[in-house]
C-alpha cells in the first residue's frame, strides 16, 4: 500500500470562513487506485513553512500532492518552496506558457506580468495541464517521493486529478508492482433527522470482531454521514460489504435521504420529475437557501416554478396573503403562519406543492416562549393536504438556517415518498 499525504495551502485555510474540500476529493481519488492518505497539512502562503512541511511530508509519504499557492499573486510562493526544498531550478516552460496564454486568448485576455510567474516550473518536473484554468501544475520525483502540486481552486484541482494525475500514479504504481490489487472501497449513507448518538446507537453490534470493514461516522450541521470502508480482497469484502449495506440501509432507511454523491437536492429533484409535480417555495428565516440549493441542480427549471423571500410580516400578508389577523394572534414563527405561507405560495404560483418556512435564526429576537433556533416548515400539496412542523434546532445564525433548509427538503422528500407510494 503506497502512502500519501495531502498539503492544502493558503494562510485563508488557516483563518476561517473557508474549508478544505481539495484533500477529501484527492483522498476519496487515490483510495480508488489503493492509495491510502495518511496525512493531511494545512499551511500558509509563507514560502519556509510551506518548505518546512513539504520536506516532513517527503520523509513520511511516497506520495505528496499540494494543492494551492499556484496563482499569479505575490502570495502564490509554492513553485518557489518546491525550488528551494529540491536545488531544482524554476524556469518558465513553453509548454506551460502555451497553454496558459491559449486560456486566457479563450477569455479576451493577454498575460501580464503576474501571470507569467504561472509558467515557472522547476527542472526536472512533468507540466500537468490544466483543462479549466490558466495555472498549469507540475509533478516531480525527489528523494522517492513524487510531488505534485496543483492549484487550489477545486474544478481546476479536480480536472486535473481526473485527467493528468490519477492515471499517471496508476500507471506508475503497476510498472513498480506497487499497485495495490484491493482498492480501497468506500460506500456512504446520507442522513438527517437523528443526532449522531443515536445514529450510533441503532448500529451497534452491525459489524462483528474480525470482520475487515470499518463503520464511520462524520456530523455536520445538515447530516451525519455513515461510512462502511474496506481494503480486503474483492471475493471477501464483496458479499460481506452488501450485507453490511443493506444492514445499515434496514437499521436506518427512515433516515437516509441519500447514497454516494447524492445530495438531498438532487433527491428531491429527481422525485419531482418522476412524478411530474412542480413547487414553489416561500421563505423567511432562510432568506432564500432553499431555492438556492433546488436551483443547484441541473435541469431544476423542470420542476422548481418560483420562490419568495418574505422576511417581514407586510411582505408574508402582501406577496403570500396571509392574514394580519393570524400573524397577530399567532405570530410570525408559528405553526398557523408557516402553513398559511405555503398555501398562500401554492395558490399564487399555481404549482403543485409549497414549501414554507418561517423562524428565529437569532442571535436576537427571541423571547421566552420563542426561542432562537424555533423554526417552522409548511408544506401544502392540495387537496386539503396541508402540514406544518415544529423543529428546536441549535448553533449559529448559519447553523441554524442551513438546517431549517434541509429539514424543509426532507420534509418535502417524505412526502414526496409517501405520495409516490400510495
Amino acid at each position: 500500500m503506497s502512502i500519501a499525504e495531502t498539503i492544502a495551502i493558503g494562510s485563508e485555510l488557516l483563518v476561517g470562513g473557508r474549508s478544505d474540500s481539495n484533500s477529501l476529493f484527492v483522498a476519496d481519488a487515490l483510495a480508488a487506485i489503493g492509495i491510502e492518505v495518511r496525512f493531511k497539512t494545512i499551511v500558509g502562503d509563507d514560502q519556509s513553512d510551506i518548505a518546512g512541511v513539504l520536506t516532513t511530508a517527503c520523509r513520511r509519504a511516497k506520495i505528496v500532492i499540494m494543492t494551492g499557492g499556484l496563482g499569479p499573486t505575490v502570495d502564490d510562493c509554492t513553485r518557489e518552496a518546491v525550488a528551494s526544498v529540491t536545488g531544482f531550478r524554476l524556469a518558465r516552460r513553453k509548454e506551460a506558457f502555451e497553454s496558459m496564454r491559449a486560456r486566457l486568448a479563450q477569455w479576451g485576455r493577454t498575460p501580464n506580468r503576474g501571470q507569467l510567474r504561472q509558467a515557472l516550473i522547476p527542472s526536472h518536473a512533468v507540466v500537468v495541464p490544466n483543462p479549466v484554468g490558466s495555472a498549469p501544475g507540475f509533478m516531480l520525483t525527489w528523494r522517492n517521493a513524487r510531488m505534485i502540486s496543483l492549484p487550489g481552486v477545486p474544478s481546476e484541482m479536480q480536472a486535473m486529478m481526473q485527467q493528468s494525475v490519477i492515471p499517471y500514479l496508476a500507471d506508475r504504481l503497476n510498472r513498480s508492482k506497487q499497485a495495490c490489487s484491493h482498492p480501497i472501497t468506500r460506500v456512504t449513507f446520507h442522513t438527517w433527522g437523528l443526532p449522531e448518538s443515536d445514529v450510533d446507537s441503532k448500529l451497534q453490534g452491525l459489524i462483528q470482531k474480525r470482520t475487515p470493514i470499518a463503520l464511520g461516522l462524520l456530523a455536520s450541521p445538515t447530516e451525519v454521514l455513515v461510512s462502511l470502508t474496506t481494503r480486503a480482497h474483492r471475493s471477501i469484502k464483496g458479499a460481506v460489504l452488501r450485507s453490511l449495506e443493506e444492514g445499515v440501509r434496514t437499521r436506518l432507511r427512515e433516515w437516509i435521504y441519500a447514497e454516494g454523491q447524492d445530495t438531498l437536492e438532487e433527491v428531491v429533484g429527481r422525485l419531482l420529475q418522476r412524478q411530474k409535480l412542480t413547487i414553489a417555495v416561500a421563505e423567511s428565516c432562510t432568506g432564500g437557501l432553499i431555492g438556492y440549493r433546488l436551483t443547484q441542480v441541473p435541469g431544476s427549471s423542470a420542476y422548481v416554478d418560483r420562490g419568495a423571500l418574505c422576511y417581514s410580516n407586510q411582505a408574508k400578508t402582501d406577496m403570500l396573503a396571509v392574514p394580519a389577523r393570524l400573524i397577530e394572534q399567532y405570530g410570525a414563527v408559528s405553526r398557523e403562519v408557516a402553513a398559511a405561507m405555503a398555501t398562500g405560495m401554492r395558490a399564487r404560483a399555481g404549482v403543485s406543492v409549497a414549501l414554507s418556512v418561517t423562524g428565529i435564526a437569532g442571535p436576537g429576537g427571541a423571547t421566552e416562549t420563542k426561542p432562537v433556533g424555533l423554526v417552522f416548515i409548511g408544506l401544502d400539496g392540495g387537496n386539503d393536504d396541508v402540514t406544518a412542523k415544529e423543529f428546536r434546532f441549535h448553533g449559529d445564525r448559519s447553523v441554524i438556517r442551513q438546517r431549517a433548509a434541509q429539514a424543509a427538503l426532507d420534509l418535502l422528500r417524505r412526502w414526496l415518498i409517501a405520495r409516490g407510494e400510495a
